[in-house]
C-alpha cells in the first residue's frame, strides 16, 4: 500500500429540482483528524452523516468541508403580504372618509407597487435539505473519494522521497562504520598518543590510572551503538513504508529517534571526518522529517 498525504483538495457539484449545490473539501496537515463543516442554514441535519463518512476514510489531517447551495426553482415565486395590503386598503378608505371624499375604488395594481406588499417567497432550505439528502450525500461521497485519491497520489510521491532519504541515511551509516578513524588500530593509536602527551606533560600522573581513564574515554566516544540503532530505525521505516495502514505518527517518532542518534554521534565524535558524517546525517534527517510531517 502506498502512503497517503494529509494534503488535498476536491469538489463535486450536483443539482435536483429546485436546488443546485457545490461541495468543496480541503485537507492539510494535522496531529489528528480535525473536521470543520461549513453548511448553510437548514442543512445542519447532514452533519452526523458527513462526519461518519469522513472518519471512515481519513485518519489524520485538518479537514474543512464547504457546502454552497443555490435554490433556483425556475420562475421566481412571489408572496403577497396580505396583512399589509389589507391595512393599506383600510387606510385609504379611512382617509377618504376623513376628507369628505366620495368612497373610492382602490387600485390593486397601484397597491402592489408599494414596497413590502409583494416579496420573494422564502425558500424552506431545511425542507430542501431533507428532500434531497440522498443526492447531496452521494455528491459528497464523490468529492470525498476524489480527495482520498489525491492524498494517495501525493503520498506516493512522498514515499519515493522518503525512501530516498532513508537510503541516504543508510549509506552514511555504512560510511561511518567503514571510516578508518573508527578502526580499532586507529583508536588504539589515538589513545596511545593522548596518554603519551599527558605523561609527558606531568611526571605526577599515575600511569595505570591514566590508562584506565583513557579506556573509559574510549568507551564514551564509541558510536557503534548509535550506528546500530540508526540501522535498526532504517529497517523499521522500510517496514512502515510497506504497511497497509496509516503510519504517519510512527514515522514521525522514528524521525525524532534518527535525530537523537545523529546528535549523539556529533557529540561523541573525536575525529573531524566523523563529525562531518554526523552533520550530513542531521541534514538528511531534517529533510526526512519534513516529508514525514505530511504523511497520514
Amino acid at each position: 500500500m502506498s502512503l497517503s498525504s494529509m494534503t488535498g483538495f476536491a469538489r463535486a457539484a450536483g443539482e435536483a429540482e429546485g436546488i443546485s449545490w457545490l461541495w468543496e473539501i480541503r485537507s492539510v496537515n494535522g496531529r489528528g483528524l480535525d473536521v470543520r463543516l461549513r453548511l448553510p442554514n437548514g442543512f445542519e441535519a447532514l452533519e452526523p452523516a458527513l462526519r461518519k463518512r469522513l472518519s471512515a476514510r481519513l485518519k489524520r489531517g485538518s479537514v474543512q468541508v464547504f457546502l454552497h447551495v443555490r435554490a433556483d426553482a425556475g420562475e421566481q415565486k412571489l408572496r403577497v403580504n396580505r396583512a399589509l395590503l389589507e391595512s393599506l386598503v383600510r387606510e385609504a378608505r379611512r382617509v377618504a372618509v376623513h376628507l369628505g371624499l366620495e368612497p373610492v375604488e382602490v387600485d390593486a395594481a397601484t397597491l402592489l407597487t408599494v414596497r413590502g406588499v409583494v416579496e420573494p417567497a422564502q425558500v424552506d432550505m431545511a425542507a430542501l435539505a431533507q428532500e434531497h439528502a440522498d443526492a447531496l450525500l452521494a455528491s459528497f461521497d464523490a468529492a470525498l473519494e476524489a480527495l482520498v485519491r489525491m492524498r494517495r497520489e501525493e503520498g506516493a510521491r512522498l514515499q519515493e522521497v522518503i525512501a530516498a532519504r532513508v537510503d541516504e541515511i543508510e549509506r552514511l551509516v555504512r560510511e561511518a562504520r567503514s571510516h578508518p578513524a573508527l578502526a580499532p588500530e586507529a583508536m588504539r593509536a589515538r589513545l596511545k598518543e593522548q596518554v603519551a602527551r599527558l605523561l609527558e606533560a606531568s611526571d605526577g600522573l599515575d600511569e595505570q590510572r591514566l590508562h584506565q581513564e583513557a579506556a573509559l574515554l574510549a568507551v564514551k566516544t564509541d558510536i557503534t551503538e548509535e550506528l546500530d540503532r540508526l540501522q535498526s530505525h532504517v529497517s523499521a521505516v522500510r517496514e512502515l513504508l510497506a504497511a497497509d495502514e496509516p503510519v504517519g505518527r510512527r514515522l514521525d517518532f522514528l524521525a525524532q529517534e534518527f535525530n537523537r542518534e545523529a546528535n549523539t554521534i556529533c557529540s561523541k565524535a573525536v575525529d573531524a571526518a566523523i563529525t562531518d558524517i554526523g552533520v550530513r546525517l542531521k541534514t538528511i534527517i531534517d529533510q526526512f522529517r519534513e516529508q514525514v510531517a505530511n504523511i497520514e
